[in-house]
C-alpha cells in the first residue's frame, strides 16, 4: 500500500458528505472490507442526487435509469471502525457519459479512496444521449473551461 497522503483539495468539489464507519463494515482484521467503499460512493451519489431535488425512484418513475458503467477506484488508506471520513464528488459530462470524480477523505485529511464513476443514461430502456439527466444535473456541470 502506497503511503498515507495528505490531500490538496484542489478538486472542484460540489457535494461533500460526512460517514462514519459501523461494526458490520469492517472484516476480521479490523479494517473496512473494500466493498464497502462502493456503497460509502454509491450512497454519496444517491444523496447528493436527493438533495438536487432528484430521486432515483422519480427518475425511474419518468423513465430515465442513470446506471454504473465503469467503476476505477484506488484505495490509498484504510478506515477502521468508528473512523469518520468525508466523501467528496465532483462531476463533468464527456458525451452520453456522466463522470462522477469522487474521493473519501478521513478524519485527518488523508485521501482514503479515489474513484472514478462512470454513468450512461437508460431512457425507457434504452441507451440515450443523457439530456434528461444533464437537465436534472443543471448548474453542476462544468463550463469547458473550467474542467478540473
Amino acid at each position: 500500500m502506497e503511503p498515507e497522503k495528505k490531500a490538496l483539495r484542489k478538486e472542484p468539489y460540489i457535494y461533500e458528505m460526512p460517514l462514519k464507519v459501523r461494526d458490520y463494515e469492517v472484516d476480521s482484521q479490523g479494517i473496512v472490507n473494500n466493498a464497502n467503499y462502493l456503497h460509502y460512493l454509491e450512497h454519496t451519489r444517491h444523496e447528493f442526487c436527493q438533495e438536487r431535488g432528484v430521486s432515483f425512484r422519480d427518475m425511474q418513475r419518468d423513465g430515465i435509469d442513470p446506471v454504473v458503467s465503469k467503476i476505477e477506484i484506488s484505495y490509498l488508506t484504510p478506515l477502521r471502525l468508528a473512523e469518520t471520513m468525508t466523501s467528496c464528488l465532483w462531476l463533468e459530462r464527456k458525451g452520453a457519459r456522466f463522470v462522477f470524480h469522487q474521493d473519501i477523505f478521513n478524519a485527518s485529511g488523508k485521501y482514503v479512496v479515489k474513484a472514478l464513476v462512470t454513468i450512461v443514461a437508460l431512457e425507457n430502456g434504452r441507451l440515450s444521449r443523457g439530456e434528461q439527466l444533464a437537465a436534472a444535473f443543471a448548474g453542476c456541470l462544468p463550463k469547458p473551461d473550467e474542467k478540473g
